[in-house]
């Protein structure tokens, strides 16, 4: 049931709130007034409803507002701060709803009481009442029949009207179904009757009898009709809508315009000459006739947007059926600009654009395998997220380490921060350090002035991804040291030290241990990034996942190409299965890719003509030549030799990583270690 709250409790309120919890037709929550002993007030204490002085509390928690108060001021401050799914009811609408339902109640009171006194009125009305079926057996017979025709209810009931009364003209009207209006008619025992004869039709138009009515020819004829007067209730309708602000036009059961009211030829830029006795849809640049969908399906539509008049005014339309003792008269449609909002909107999308390039995209539903190597690495950096310790994702180009780091961010505590994602390796030292930490107003020929915020800066509270974190510079692994040390930076060109809190996640695909080997790396900055390291498998070490990606990406391919391919037949699948991806899923995508490109329209699969002749790679160690063993020292055989052995046992366990390190009695971190540190992930070995 909808929730209701009135503001105004004088006497117009008062009536509402009754007719509202007599009818039970609504649930009236809150009553507003600034006079706390207001009659509206006190009733609806006495109600258990709650009441107040301020509705600008309730207001998101209501379905309809219904202002009374009768001041155009708090309509308008009501219409501004209501939800677009909150209905307002002005206090003119209000009254005439108000002044409908106390009609309805009045009429429903009157039909209960005549079905109440039915057979009372039946029997001692003077006139004389007979119904018959359609086969035209009397069914009903009042005492005044009895009294006119001489003949006794009991005589009569079940059997033909023509045995009845041979005179009667009822048989006639049950085969043509029309009234018969003040006919004379000459009883049996010569009485003269005038009746009035009316067929019996029930709502899917079957004849169920007939019935007449009749009196003496000498009687006086006093017939009592209570009839509204249609034309007094269309004037006082129409100082309603004219008066109201918002855009409203009626149309007739047939979609014809009826009403529409000034703010409607304002908005719509349209007279009533071109509405008024026109189609429903008279007024509509683009979209259908919300009244003419209305009229078919006799439900209300609310919230569609649509284009109207000349100019094309952007609006949104509400629109609801006018059902009168069950017959449809027609539609009632409320119409609100929509201009200024879509504006707005496409302000906000906008916005929303920039800010996405500050954000990650990812989450951890979005990395696709069901392997144990890539479950494991799931799990790892799960586990990641969930602390402020610096992660450094290593794993082959390809792999997805920049989406790791994306679900990493959104799995964090500073998720609703930004996330700001450096490529290392695509900047130049000078370039890069200034854009990680920024530089001060005449720090280097062209800086600007005022200076410049770093990367570093505009991620504080956030993370921070420095891919090929293996590329940086001396100097700038010297600068990122103290950021992870001392968690505060200097500008290029500055002395004053700035304090940040930023979250780092550093990726490589290079060995690092060889870089501090070669003097190329900070072993200190190594072992502050080196926190929680997370190994990420390359794609020919979890080939049982490849049908999982292969389903994601044509998905991706289909929305970014238009296309509509809807899988890859088993042929071309054995063969993306006999591969060995050095480019890892990167490379996959790529294939995947130019496959649907080259595809005729008329094709929904891809077949293994569209998939290239792919060459597995051998997995080979290079081979030592008899100078090289001499060289070598008895550290540098030990280490190939492990190097060979772990190879192998993958190759005989089919890249199985969880088999291979319980066969040679290590863990699977220490695995993942090893496969890095002799490069048996990149070089293709399993």
């Amino acid at each position: 049931m909808q929730t209701v709250m009135i503001v105004g409790a004088g006497k117009g309120g008062t009536s509402i709130l009754k007719i509202l919890k007599e009818t039970a037709m609504l649930d009236v929550k809150v009553v507003i007034d600034h006079d706390l002993e207001a009659e509206g007030m006190k009733h609806a204490k006495t109600e258990g409803i709650i009441t107040d002085i301020d509705w600008r509390k309730y207001i998101e928690t209501v379905d309809i507002i219904i202002e009374v108060t009768g001041d155009d001021k708090v309509f308008r401050e009501l219409r501004d701060a209501r939800s677009k799914n909150t209905v307002l009811i002005p206090g003119s609408v209000a009254f005439l709803v108000t002044m409908l339902m106390e009609e309805k109640e009045k009429l429903l009171d009157k039909v209960q009481n005549d079905a109440y006194k039915h057979d009372l009125i039946f029997n001692s009305t003077d006139d004389g009442m007979i119904v018959v079926d359609k086969n035209g057996v009397v069914t009903l017979f009042n005492s005044s029949a009895e009294r006119m025709t001489g003949i006794s209810q009991k005589e009569a009931i079940g059997k033909p009207i023509l045995q009845v009364i041979p005179s009667s003209q009822l048989p006639r009207i049950l085969k043509t179904r029309k009234i018969e209006a003040n006919h004379e008619l000459v009883l049996t025992n010569g009485m003269h009757v005038i009746t009035t004869r009316i067929p019996m039709i029930d709502e899917d138009n079957h004849l169920i009898g007939a019935f007449s009515v009749f009196k003496d020819k000498t009687e006086l004829m006093d017939l009592a009709l209570e009839i509204t007067n249609l034309n007094e209730i269309k004037i006082m309708l129409q100082a309603i809508i004219q008066s109201s602000d918002e855009a409203i036009s009626v149309v007739d059961e047939n979609g014809k315009g009826l009403m529409i009211n000034p703010a409607y030829s304002r908005l719509t830029g349209l007279t009533e000459e071109q509405v008024i006795g026109q189609p429903a849809n008279a007024d509509i640049s683009e979209g259908e006739s919300m009244h003419m969908k209305v009229l078919q399906t006799r439900r209300p539509v609310r919230g569609v947007t649509m284009r109207v008049g000349p100019n094309k005014k952007d609006v949104i339309v509400n629109v609801a059926p006018i059902i009168v003792d069950g017959k449809l008269k027609g539609s009632v449609g409320v119409i609100h600009d929509m201009s200024e909002i879509q504006s707005l909107n496409k302000e906000l999308s906008r916005a929303r654009q920039i800010i996405r390039t500050l954000e990650a995209k990812y989450s951890f539903d979005d990395i696709i395998g069901h392997s144990e190597e890539i479950q494991l690495s799931i799990e790892q950096a799960r586990l990641g997220a969930k602390t402020p310790a610096t992660v450094l994702l290593r794993g082959e180009s390809g792999t997805g380490k920049e989406l790791f780091a994306h679900a990493i961010h959104n799995g964090s505590d500073r998720k609703y921060n930004k996330f700001i994602r450096v490529n290392c390796a695509a900047l130049s030292e000078s370039l890069l350090e200034s854009e990680l930490f920024g530089y001060e107003e005449g720090a280097f020929s062209g800086a600007k002035r005022g200076g410049k915020r770093g990367l570093f800066e505009e991620a504080n509270n956030g993370s921070i991804f420095l891919d090929e974190i293996g590329e940086l510079t001396a100097n700038t692994q010297a600068k990122l040291l103290r950021v992870l040390q001392e968690n505060e930076i200097t500008r290029v060109g500055g002395t004053k030290s700035i304090p940040i809190n930023v979250r780092v996640i550093a990726a490589t695909n290079v060995n690092i241990e060889k870089g501090i080997a070669n003097g190329t790396f900070r072993e200190d900055l190594y072992y502050r990034l080196n926190r929680m390291p997370i190994h990420i498998p390359a794609l020919r070490f979890r080939k049982e996942d490849i049908p999982f990606l292969c389903e994601r990406l044509i998905h991706k391919i289909n929305q970014d190409y238009g296309r509509n391919v809807e899988g890859i037949t088993p042929l071309a699948m054995k063969q993306l299965m006999r591969y060995d991806w050095p480019g890892n899923v990167r490379e996959l995508e790529n294939i995947l890719g130019r496959a649907i490109i080259f595809m005729t329209n008329h094709e929904t699969e891809i077949d293994i003509m569209h998939v290239p002749a792919l060459i597995k790679e051998q997995d080979q160690l290079p081979k030592m030549t008899a100078e090289d063993e001499k060289e070598e020292s008895l550290a540098e055989l030990v280490e190939e030799f492990e190097a060979k052995i772990i190879a192998q046992t993958l190759a005989e366990l089919k890249g199985n990583k969880t088999a291979a390190a319980k066969k040679l009695g290590l863990s699977v971190r220490n695995l993942y270690y090893k496969l890095d540190k002799y490069n048996l992930a990149r070089s293709g070995m399993q």
